[in-house]
């Protein structure tokens, strides 16, 4: 298989494991997929949950985290991949975390949860890649427009998330809910056009990776037909022996049944699709379960209005505690059956 060229850098499989927080994908999956030669990510969300003052100092404990994640993915990856970050516009420490993750060697940042039209600010050029994660072409366009004409800077490659993606989705809740989004294909041929212009104005490839429903080694030729350069995948590496969650977390997936999978509506302000896990069943009958704790993690979050704390439900899930958890997952949660390795996937996949 040909290496992809990304501005310059080159990668030998075009497959980026997403970041999934809280505490899902850190140091010893991103470190696996990239030794791989993939792109391993590691997500900035409350990436310091486990440091001793998370409690008391969340900031302080998810920078100094953040750091000691990214070199030991560095360490893993023997140099072969790329690591990077999944960084969340709608959180606090959005540009601190980019900031951090620059200063500590990584290779790309990837941003999504809203637009990151401010991200080459905290990127200096040659330093990481950078790439928005878009659900449309139109996203897509507002910000390579903003960033030309704010930073004379390009996305280096971007990631497409389809609707049946894991996690906050950049689609509207009520389509999600009656099935009416954009397939990730039907998004794709459009995103490919779109992209066409920036690549022959900067005379370089933008390489586009699609996401979202992408589970097996046809999925990936079809995208990659219809112009992706590759793909991002999540939901799969939930269920490998190096994903950083606990294997609670991971047999709550793999027996997940896929009728129990719900669109919900996130604190971060957008949907999002879980497993309708007791927590998730008692929001929906009762409305609202007061946070007893604020760790400061959204932009957006009023504590005496949300409707529960996204940080401690996150945190209780990784840990395996169903019922308090918030699991997130992709709409092919039910074809997770067995646990398995980060290279055995990435072989079933046909890299």
């Amino acid at each position: 298989m040909a290496l992809l060229s990304i501005h310059g850098r080159e990668l030998k499989i075009p497959l980026i494991q997403g970041g999934m927080g809280v505490g899902v994908s850190l140091e010893k999956l991103a470190g696996a997929v990239a030794k791989c030669g993939g792109i391993g990510c590691i997500s900035t969300a409350d990436c310091g949950y486990r440091e001793d003052d998370f409690m008391k100092n969340p900031e302080e404990a998810n920078l100094r985290a953040l750091k000691k994640e990214i070199q030991k993915a560095k360490e893993i990856s023997q140099g072969i991949g790329m690591v990077a970050i999944n960084a969340m516009v709608a959180t606090q420490q959005y540009a601190e975390a980019v900031k951090t993750a620059v200063e500590s060697g990584i290779d790309a940042v990837i941003s999504g949860a809203g637009l990151p039209l401010d991200l080459p600010e905290f990127v200096p050029e040659g330093k990481a890649l950078i790439a928005p994660i878009v659900s449309s072409d139109r996203a897509f366009k507002v910000i390579a427009k903003s960033w030309e004409r704010n930073y004379h800077r390009f996305p280096d490659f971007v990631v497409l998330e389809g609707p049946k993606a894991g996690g906050h989705l950049g689609f509207k809740e009520k389509e999600l809910l009656e099935g009416t989004c954009q397939s990730v294909t039907e998004i794709l041929r459009n995103l490919v056009e779109a992209v066409k212009p920036y690549e022959e104005a900067i005379g370089r490839k933008i390489p586009i990776f699609a996401a979202g429903g992408i589970w097996d080694k046809s999925d990936i030729e079809e995208v990659q037909d219809l112009g992706a350069a590759g793909v991002q995948m999540a939901t799969r590496f939930i269920a490998t022996e190096e994903c950083d969650a606990s294997q609670a977390y991971k047999d709550t997936l793999i027996n997940a049944d896929p009728k129990e999978v719900h669109i919900i509506h996130s604190p971060v302000g957008m949907p999002g699709r879980a497993v309708a896990t007791p927590l998730i069943k008692r929001l929906e009958s009762i409305g609202r379960i007061a946070p007893t704790h604020c760790s400061r993690c959204i932009k957006t979050c009023n504590p005496a209005q949300v409707p529960y704390c996204i940080t401690k439900a996150l945190i209780e899930a990784v840990k395996g505690n169903y019922e308090e958890g918030l699991f997130f997952t992709g709409s092919n949660v039910g074809k997770l059956t067995g646990m398995t390795t980060v290279p055995e996937l990435v072989k079933e996949l046909g890299f």
